[in-house]
């Protein structure tokens, strides 16, 4: 092979894979936008959400928090209580 052969070659592949680079990229983007949009369509569910602080304190048995403290930090302490719980109490 010559050296302008060897040029040539090497500018199709860049030219191949920049392509390809940019078409991948192209496509990632048309799909994320109707995954958007779709998920938009769907209005919010409170039963998707998550449990609030006061139902994952009663679920764990600790008394709703009324001194202050905040109801998400009442809620993760429960939570952390319940997952210790459930591994059996070790570490």
């Amino acid at each position: 092979m010559t050296e302008q052969e060897l040029v040539r070659e090497g500018i199709d592949l860049m030219l191949i894979g920049m392509g390809t680079v940019f078409v991948f990229l192209t496509v990632l983007v048309i799909a994320t936008r109707l995954m958007s949009r779709v998920v938009a369509l769907f209005p919010e569910d409170a039963a998707l959400a998550g449990p609030t602080a006061e139902s994952a304190a009663e679920s764990a048995g600790v008394a709703p928090a009324t001194s202050g403290v905040h109801p998400d930090v009442v809620a993760a302490i429960a939570a952390a209580i319940r997952r210790h719980r459930q591994r059996g109490g070790r570490d």
